[in-house]
């Protein structure tokens, strides 16, 4: 997602998302049981229990899939095309994706590689669709786009009217260790909590239980719940029972290809296959230092993240809207004033931003986002925050205030030319 999106964008994998990925933040909790796996296994019964606890602890829909022995041909697939995948370059500077055990082999590449007792996972995913816009839809020339899943918030309490900033690894994890909870105190089995920070591809996961199939845009699509999900996971010991079914989802995306073709920066290089290396959402999140050129332009107004993938997919125009706690949206997180955004201090960007996704960028690197937005909108009202980021010591801001005064020059002379003038909110590189 979003932006759990970089974190797995290879073949099989998968934002806004989709956009995260927090390897600084060790989401993950360990537990032991004394006297181990046992003989237990999942049953049907166990199973629906599960899913109902799942649903208990507030998350939309659950599913269990077996982990695959390593010499078995379903890993060896995954595991090379893993392998392949960040090989080729396109995991960019996400170099938690590339570590390695001591054995030189990928730690993401398989569960049973950091996790020789793992036998299964639970998947959970919790909806976080909002009632707003869609960032392809006509919005103001000087409005920013912050990815659908970091304008969660939750109730203040009678003294404030305000949403407290919220993050999707802690309403996960919250929610997983409930979950966790409940297993432990019927079965006896070892167990492991992760949110983005396992060395696991959760939507591959996710997909063999039966919770969505991997869309054309790399994410988990559910029939009924549509892409805005995050998903967390619980690795366990305990096996699926030898007579188990695999409930894998459908794969309902045909011959639709509008997530590829909308994509600006053309990251989406086949069906199920992503460079992360170009996608918005990495620009955006995970990139450090300047952006490179040939991608500014196509990035658009977007400051955060990147929906477009999502927002365009057919499968999301009846998506339920999510209405559990800490996942409600934030008003000011919807089409934000680039202006807003640029004159926030730390103290101003800690109050809107701490505890929230957006934390993770930290300000400069948000702000150099801001100015590249600023310069695909074309206004002239921005050159006065460019040009003083421009002269300014961070050398990363200036050179991408220098290209966005670059940015508005040219869009000027070029309106002057045609005499045409864009329609609202449509940018420079695409639907965004």
């Amino acid at each position: 997602m979003e932006e759990q999106k970089c974190v797995q964008a290879f073949t099989g994998f998968a934002c806004e998302s989709s956009l995260a990925i927090y390897p600084y933040r060790v989401q993950q909790i360990f537990s032991n049981t004394e006297a181990g796996s046992g003989s237990h296994e999942w049953t049907a019964e166990l199973e629906s229990w599960i899913r109902e606890r799942a649903v208990e602890a507030g998350f939309d829909t659950a599913g269990i899939a077996p982990v695959s022995a390593p010499e078995g041909d379903a890993s060896q697939l995954d595991a090379e095309r893993f392998s392949s995948w960040v090989a080729a370059g396109r995991a960019g500077e996400m170099e938690y994706l590339k570590r390695r055990d001591e054995r030189g082999i990928l730690l993401r590449s398989g569960v049973q590689v950091a996790m020789p007792w793992a036998r299964s996972v639970i998947v959970c995913a919790l909806n976080y669709n909002a009632a707003g816009p869609r960032s392809i839809e006509e919005a103001p020339r000087d409005a920013g786009w912050i990815a659908r899943y970091a304008w969660s918030g939750r109730d203040a309490g009678a003294e404030s009217a305000e949403l407290i900033p919220t993050d999707y690894h802690d309403e996960l994890l919250r929610r997983l260790c409930d979950v966790e909870s409940a297993l432990k105190q019927r079965i006896s089995c070892e167990t492991k909590c992760y949110v983005d920070t396992g060395p696991l591809v959760e939507r591959t996961v996710a997909a063999k239980a039966g919770v969505g199939w991997i869309g054309k845009n790399t994410c988990i699509i559910n029939q009924d719940l549509g892409s805005w999900l995050v998903l967390g996971v619980i690795v366990t010991s305990l096996p699926m029972a030898a007579n188990s079914a695999l409930n894998e989802a459908a794969d309902r995306c045909g011959s639709c290809t509008r997530c590829i073709d909308a994509c600006p920066t053309e990251a989406l290089v086949a069906p199920r296959e992503m460079d992360a290396s170009r996608c918005i959402a990495y620009l955006t999140i995970e990139k450090k230092g300047v952006i490179p050129h040939n991608l500014r332009e196509p990035i658009g107004r977007q400051v955060f993240g990147c929906d477009i993938c999502q927002d365009v997919c057919p499968w999301n125009r009846r998506a339920p809207i999510a209405i559990k706690p800490g996942m409600v949206a934030r008003a000011e997180m919807i089409n934000p004033d680039l202006e807003w955004l640029a004159d926030m201090d730390a103290a101003t960007f800690k109050r809107w931003f701490a505890g929230s996704p957006i934390e993770r960028t930290r300000r400069k690197r948000l702000q150099r986002n801001v100015a590249i937005a600023m310069g695909n909108s074309g206004e002239k009202k921005f050159l006065s925050h460019l040009e003083r980021w421009g002269a300014g010591e961070d050398s990363v801001l200036a050179e991408s205030a220098q290209w966005a005064i670059e940015q508005i020059q040219k869009i000027a002379e070029e309106r002057a030319r045609t005499g045409l003038q864009p329609a609202p909110g449509l940018g420079r590189g695409g639907l965004c």
